[in-house]
């Protein structure tokens, strides 16, 4: 086997290692959240909290999202996200955001810069779950593609570093 063939084999490999642990990552973490009976309204602070941040630090924050591929089988990919603005309306929250993809199946691990940032817009909300008794979810979903859904963005992972890459 020719020694090119060998490492495009081996990135093929690292990608599907890092494919396995972000799915498991985001199950972990949807279920947690779904235990620990988050509400749309304390989601919405962390939020808020995230865009205080992002307009005085330039903080982006990891998160995991799903992506409904053509064949509608749903993949974690994960990236950075910049949180510029809180909107909310009577019964409706969004979320201004710049999106920094860092990692895709197809493509592997993506360096800040490497790929255009994407404005988006997310909307936070309460999933009713009647499978599960009437229980409430809440779920933070993309308005602009609606192949990304599901987006968990974590606290504790902050980076302040990527602000020339949100352009």
């Amino acid at each position: 086997m020719a020694s090119s063939q060998l490492i495009n084999d081996y990135r093929q490999w690292l990608a599907f290692q890092r494919q396995e642990q972000l799915s498991r990552e985001h199950q972990g973490i949807s279920q947690r959240l779904e235990d620990a009976r988050a509400s749309s309204g304390q989601v919405l602070q962390a939020y808020r909290s995230m865009a205080e941040k992002a307009s005085v630090e330039g903080a982006c924050y990891r998160t995991l999202f799903l992506r409904e591929r053509d064949n509608n089988e749903a993949l974690p990919c994960e990236g950075w996200l910049f949180v510029r603005r809180v909107l909310s309306e009577s019964n409706s929250t969004r979320l201004r955001v710049t999106l920094l993809e860092t990692f895709t199946l197809e493509e592997g691990i993506i360096a800040p810069g490497e790929k255009p940032a994407r404005k988006l817009t997310l909307e936070i909300y309460d999933k009713l779950d009647i499978n599960k008794g009437m229980r409430t979810q809440v779920r933070v979903d993309c308005l602009d593609t609606p192949q990304d859904y599901h987006f968990i963005t974590l606290l504790d992972a902050v980076r302040g570093d990527l602000r020339p890459h949100l352009k």
